[in-house]
């Protein structure tokens, strides 16, 4: 979902920065799947269940329940939500139209996790979709681009009532969507399917008061005429109103084994060093809107050393004609760990 109110983001999600996302293991099957909405293979009804889906900021319990489940072959990504639902409505018919005016299903994925080059996906009742990439973050000012597709992309939705049809009431809506790698990796750093690997994917639902205006349904305005807001439902809560913000999204870490066997996965340290990095990108940022100019050293952020882990561990920065970088060697791993000042995440052997 669009959201440019980069000013406050910039101050308020610092104090989410120690909060670890959420995490979930997809597994690998070679059964054939069918996309028609209703997930009813065995691979399917063996994959776990995400968590209930959370407010967006972190802290409301959303009003209808949302979960997810996730599975991958050699051709395709597989995702699976159930959205429970009293009213299923659409209106938008048109591909890659601003699909979330209507209530909706959101996929945000960025394979390499350095909050740049990655991928939206939006799909209303109607089976409706808008597929876009971004270069960069919307709080960076940089390209969206609205004509991409993700080619051969497979979608169904399956209604549990009637669809568009205010006379009753309905049990909700389920989306299956099969995302074919070969467009999914050329985003990735290798270039190749992520095989027990992780990448940084969020999940968003999008859903309107409604009112009734010649007995069809649409979003609800208040007495001055203007919509009322919509509610953000999440599945790894981003801490602020902006799913915009890739360093907050969950771990999905897809494992060579099948459903029938249980994995466990933790998210690696370095990534815990990542998230503080973003905190001082937002704090070097902070520090440019007040003075004028870019922080030199940690002493003018007033930044004391990262922990993690009980690891204390120092960072710096390095100011050239472009901008700046703040670096970290990591002890876990010993790569060197670089956020740049628009917010690119970069590692390197030391």
């Amino acid at each position: 979902m669009f959201v440019l109110a980069s000013g406050f983001v910039l101050t308020a999600c610092a104090q989410s920065a120690s909060k670890a996302p959420r995490s979930y293991v997809a597994h690998k099957t070679t059964e054939n799947i069918v996309v028609d909405g209703k997930a009813d293979e065995e691979s399917w009804e063996k994959a776990p269940w995400s968590d209930n889906f959370i407010d967006i900021e972190g802290v409301k319990t959303p009003t209808y329940k949302t979960n997810m489940k996730m599975l991958w072959d050699d051709e395709y990504l597989y995702f699976f939500a159930d959205l429970e639902e009293p009213h299923v409505w659409g209106t938008l018919k048109q591909r890659d139209t601003v699909i979330f005016y209507n209530n909706d299903f959101e996929i945000f994925i960025d394979p390499d996790g350095d909050t740049h080059n990655y991928m939206e996906f939006e799909m209303n009742a109607l089976n409706t979709i808008w597929d876009l990439l971004l270069v960069k973050p919307y709080r960076e000012h940089s390209l969206v681009l609205d004509s991409w597709d993700i080619q051969g992309i497979k979608t169904a939705v399956h209604v549990n009532g009637t669809l568009n049809n205010p006379n009753d009431k309905d049990s909700g809506w389920s989306v299956e969507i099969a995302m074919p790698w070969k467009v999914l990796t050329e985003a990735n750093s290798h270039g190749k399917i992520p095989e027990d690997e992780f990448w940084r994917i969020n999940f968003s639902r999008v859903n309107w008061d409604f009112e009734l205006v010649d007995g069809r349904y649409q979003r609800k305005k208040d007495e001055s005429g203007k919509y009322l807001p919509e509610y953000n439902w999440v599945w790894s809560p981003q801490g602020v109103i902006n799913m915009h913000e890739p360093e907050h999204w969950g771990y999905v870490y897809f494992t060579s084994k099948g459903v029938d066997e249980k994995v466990t996965f933790e998210i690696p340290e370095d990534e815990a060093i990542k998230w503080q990095l973003y905190a001082l990108y937002r704090k070097q940022k902070a520090f440019k809107n007040k003075n004028g100019k870019w922080a030199a050293s940690m002493d003018e952020l007033a930044q004391e050393p990262i922990k993690v882990k009980g690891k204390e561990i120092q960072p710096s920065i390095e100011l050239h004609e472009q901008g700046w970088n703040i670096k970290v060697e990591s002890p876990f791993t010993n790569q060197v760990l670089i956020i740049k000042e628009d917010g690119d995440f970069l590692k390197s052997k030391n």
